[in-house]
């Protein structure tokens, strides 16, 4: 049965990955990203052979009403929302690094993004996945909340709080029928961790780091997302499923 899914930071990196697969599963979309102009460029290549299964809403998940327009649109398109995928992060820039150095506003602005972000688009979803019996909630956490990454004091700190969020949301609303995981990728080749990764000594660095010796893809976190919102997973409730290579194993 075709599901309905909205997929937020859509149009690159992850997401992009996410909402390509879901298609190509005969599912229909809501792509949401900051950037209308990535969405339109996305819709061009990669989505027009399925105009008929998708909807591009450009929206600020950490605005106060942009999760509930985008909800809204979905519900008045499509009538349903099965599934719920909040991807929309960022690291922050290069000031975001340790706390005594990073700017109050730039450390607001990584929660905001990367944990009310999420909130929102929980707040305004849950309410139609209640209505109608159920629906799965798939957050994109990362081992960053799980071990902290050196220098990065603001995004490990909203990453550890998506995983506990995810947990209480499990606890909230399971007897309701609606599933909520964090799924905690490690190092993945994304637009955003490009500079890092098309240096070769950082990569080298980073690869030294991984026991499986290898970089993840966008594909293998879509492939993740495609389990834990199937069927397959109906037992997965309040869960943080890492894959980073064995990173976190040692």
């Amino acid at each position: 049965m075709s599901r309905v899914v909205i997929i937020t930071g859509a149009a690159s990196g992850n997401g992009r990955a996410i909402a390509n697969r879901f298609l190509n599963h005969g599912d229909r979309i809501a792509a949401v990203d900051l950037s209308a102009e990535a969405l339109e460029e996305r819709n061009e290549d990669d989505w027009v052979a399925h105009a008929d299964r998708i909807i591009c809403l450009p929206a600020d998940v950490a605005g106060d009403s942009g999760m509930e327009s985008v909800v809204r649109r979905v519900v008045e398109h499509y009538g349903r929302i099965d599934v719920l995928v909040n991807n929309a992060g960022i690291t922050g820039n290069q000031e975001a690094t340790s706390i005594h150095v990073t700017p109050i506003a730039e450390f607001d602005r990584v929660i905001a993004v990367n944990l009310r972000g999420i909130f929102l688009g929980c707040r305004s979803t849950i309410p139609v996945m209640l209505k109608q019996g159920g629906g799965v909630i798939v957050n994109i956490a990362s081992i960053a909340g799980m071990v902290a990454f050196p220098a990065r004091a603001a995004y490990t700190a909203s990453k550890g709080a998506v995983i506990q969020l995810t947990r209480s949301i499990a606890a909230d609303y399971a007897h309701d029928g609606i599933r909520c995981n964090a799924i905690c990728p490690g190092m993945i080749e994304t637009p955003m961790t490009q500079w890092r990764l098309d240096n070769p000594d950082l990569r080298q660095q980073v690869l030294a780091r991984i026991p499986q010796k290898e970089i993840g893809t966008a594909n293998d976190v879509a492939s993740a997302v495609m389990f834990i919102a199937s069927p397959d997973a109906h037992y997965f409730n309040g869960s943080a499923l890492v894959m980073d290579g064995g990173y976190t194993a040692i």
